[in-house]
């Protein structure tokens, strides 16, 4: 996926309200913008980070700027967490997840479960529908490994426990976790910091709810899906 028009480089002064950021260009203008990502974003807003924004002439969006990478040491991780869901399908469509490029049929946003929605459902002709579900991954605190997630995810847990039904009724399931930054090769489950949605993976993946981690190459240039990386055990709450 490439950036276009290109991104805007800029340092981070803070991120505050949970959807907003203020930051100063190359010019010396500061200027408040768009962080489209509710999550704690844990490591990755200390003032002062080379952060790169998108710029929209949209005159009906509040805020011109929007923030889709941050520069952390030598990694260049995206936030925006709007883009998962389609570098996930590039992923599929470029053989990396499994199987599931050869299946003909890609739908987005399906409704099913307990008034839940699938991010992709993938479905064709003698063969189970297969249920997508997209996380997105920044947060690492040990080099070279990522983590999700990095708080605690009610949703996440409820639909882990529908894709596993839907798999009991016939169906296939998968999480994929969409690792936006590249100087990671290995991914696990943070239980320390939500055991809840650690025990409803291990308890999905028993019911038979495959898993696949999804490295990225990250750049201001561009963000590409480059390959699959080990799973490793989950980190657990120390009792």
């Amino acid at each position: 996926m490439l950036f276009d028009p290109p991104l805007v480089p800029a340092r981070l002064i803070q991120r505050y309200k949970r959807f907003l950021f203020d930051a100063v260009l190359e010019d010396g203008r500061e200027i408040t913008g768009f962080c489209p990502n509710t999550g704690s974003m844990l490591g990755l807003t200390t003032p002062g980070s080379r952060i790169w924004l998108s710029e929209h002439d949209n005159p009906n969006r509040k805020y011109r700027h929007a923030m889709e990478l941050v520069e952390v040491q030598a990694a260049v991780v995206g936030v925006n967490t709007a883009l998962p869901n389609r570098l996930a399908e590039e992923a599929i469509l470029a053989g990396i997840v499994g199987d599931f490029g050869s299946y003909p049929v890609l739908r987005r946003e399906q409704r099913y479960g307990r008034n839940s929605r699938i991010d992709i459902l993938l479905s064709g002709p003698d063969r189970p529908d297969l249920y997508v579900e997209v996380k997105n991954v920044h947060f690492t605190r040990s080099a070279g490994l990522a983590e999700f997630p990095d708080t605690v995810t009610a949703r996440g847990a409820k639909h882990l426990r529908e894709m596993a039904d839907m798999v009991e009724a016939g169906h296939r399931a998968a999480m994929v976790f969409l690792i936006q930054r590249d100087d990671c090769d290995r991914f696990r489950l943070s239980g320390d910091l939500d055991p809840v949605y650690a025990a409803a993976f291990a308890e999905a993946s028993a019911r038979g709810v495959e898993a696949y981690a999804v490295k990225c190459a990250v750049s201001p240039a561009e963000i590409t899906p480059s390959g699959l990386i080990e799973i490793d055990e989950p980190v657990l709450a120390v009792l």
